[in-house]
């Protein structure tokens, strides 16, 4: 069945019995639930304890131990921006606080407008280009804030 015309419980129930046998089976189901909802939804979590053998606090341990899970669906356009050690060195501060005045909304928040969600993440693996940031899957090092400005304004995403 086409993942976009299953209803979400029964892609979540269909995608942890997939990962029933798999040792370590829950990290991976939870990036295929992610990746085909856009987020883990709170009533994933009873299915996939289920699934993988482990109480419905080991899964959402696990789901909220990693920033990469979202709990909630994201905005139209995501943007995220690298906090990690050599970015933060090299201006990820600065761009954050960039990046918030122009969205209009703050880290881990998506705008209400649902136009976009803005994210921190922890290393984008260009720690020699930094700071770096991906709006939209597109992954940019030396990222300043005049590029920053401009990228999100051919997103229409800024003025």
């Amino acid at each position: 069945m086409n993942a976009a015309l299953e209803d979400p419980a029964s892609l979540v129930r269909r995608i942890a019995n997939e990962h029933r046998h798999i040792p370590g089976g829950l990290l991976p189901a939870l990036h295929a639930v992610q990746d085909a909802l856009g987020f883990v939804p709170a009533d994933a979590v009873d299915a996939l304890a289920e699934a993988t053998n482990r109480s419905r606090a080991e899964v959402h341990g696990v789901l909220t131990y990693y920033h990469h899970f979202r709990q909630a669906a994201p905005g139209r356009h995501v943007v995220q921006l690298c906090q990690a050690e050599a970015c933060i060195a090299c201006g990820a501060n600065e761009l954050a606080a960039q990046a918030q005045r122009q969205l209009g909304c703050e880290m881990h928040h998506t705008r209400e407008d649902g136009a976009v969600t803005l994210e921190p993440v922890y290393c984008l693996g260009l720690c020699a280009s930094s700071p770096a940031a991906r709006i939209n899957g597109r992954v940019v090092g030396r990222m300043t804030p005049e590029k920053l400005d401009r990228m999100l304004a051919n997103a229409g995403l800024a003025p």
